[in-house]
């Protein structure tokens, strides 16, 4: 099969295409014959030779795939050779084949393209672990996306709102703050001209939010304290400013605050198999009857990821980027 290997760490040009010999489907797994494949910033980390594959995943880039089921591993239950489906994978997805657990494929929802639905995987499982489990968005509770016009904020924004929550985001120009606003965010704050702090306790009564999807750290996070609620929660992401921050305890402890944080990729499969369940039976839906739909900003062949990846590292893009195959 063709896939784009990394062939050292270093810049988007080191991206090339090659040749791997076809995976098989093990226990527990299916043979995806791919038609798209997102882009995401973990794949720019792992270029970069900052992200390391977990034991057992394949060094191709890609976590997340639309395709066509080819081939069923043993023990292999509620799937068949045709189906078409899209599945979060741990590695190997910027290829023409890529094998992915049973547990974390989904069905392509109705109406989306496969290009549409190779934007879901990675950005919806990451949501719904994050806001919705473990910071436990509640009914009536607002939130705040850092970052929403990334792939994974336009993703949030829509999802929380799409569930009836007030939802508020931070980006850095007029035109994505206007693109926030339009995919659902009741107030988008451009945190180049704006105090998004001031902003938002003023938008909220004096309240502050509740919950806070962090893809920034640094010295941000000390902000994000004084802006929570009390009993607010901030779930931290990534660190696009930094991997230190210093913050104030006794703001923690007088207003019973939480700063927690996860990465999904080396979570076991049964754990992204009970969000992907979650996402079938309560996302899925939404997304079906239009609640919301995937937020395509650009697509490249497979060859072209080079220029993929200099446009994510670019940060000009508002939703995702997808590889077609």
């Amino acid at each position: 099969m063709r896939a784009v290997e990394i062939t050292t760490p270093g810049e988007p040009e080191v991206l090339k295409l090659g040749t791997r010999p076809d995976p098989q489907a093990k226990a527990g797994e299916v043979l995806i014959k791919v038609a798209a494949a997102g882009v995401n910033r973990p794949d720019v980390l792992q270029r970069k030779g900052n992200y390391p594959v977990p034991p057992g995943a394949s060094d191709i880039p890609g976590l997340e795939i639309a395709g066509t089921i080819t081939a069923l591993g043993q023990d292999v239950s509620g799937w068949k050779v045709g189906d078409a489906v899209c599945a979060l994978v741990a590695g190997g997805g910027y290829a023409e084949l890529c094998t992915a657990p049973a547990a974390q494929c989904l069905p392509l929802p109705k109406g989306l393209s496969m290009i549409e639905a190779a934007s879901l995987p990675e950005t919806c499982f990451t949501v719904w672990s994050n806001v919705f489990d473990r910071a436990r968005l509640a009914p009536g509770e607002t939130l705040l996306v850092q970052g929403g016009s990334s792939g994974i904020g336009v993703t949030a924004i829509q999802m929380a709102k799409a569930f009836g929550h007030t939802v508020f985001a931070t980006a850095g120009s007029e035109d994505k703050c206007q693109a926030c606003v339009r995919l659902g965010a009741d107030r988008a704050v451009n945190y180049k001209t704006e105090d998004f702090g001031a902003v938002l306790k003023e938008a909220t009564g004096g309240k502050g939010v509740d919950v806070i999807l962090d893809m920034v750290g640094g010295d941000y996070v000390d902000r994000e304290l004084k802006l929570l609620a009390d009993d607010g929660r901030i779930v931290l992401i990534a660190f696009l400013g930094g991997m230190k921050s210093t913050v104030s305890l006794n703001e923690i402890l007088r207003r019973r605050l939480v700063l927690t944080g996860s990465t999904l990729r080396p979570r076991p499969i049964a754990f992204k198999g009970e969000i992907a369940r979650n996402l079938r039976e309560k996302v899925w839906p939404k997304i079906e009857s239009g609640a919301f739909k995937p937020e395509i900003f650009k697509t490249f062949a497979l060859a072209d990821a080079a220029q993929a990846h200099a446009l994510m590292e670019s940060s000009q893009h508002i939703g995702k980027i997808v590889l077609t195959v």
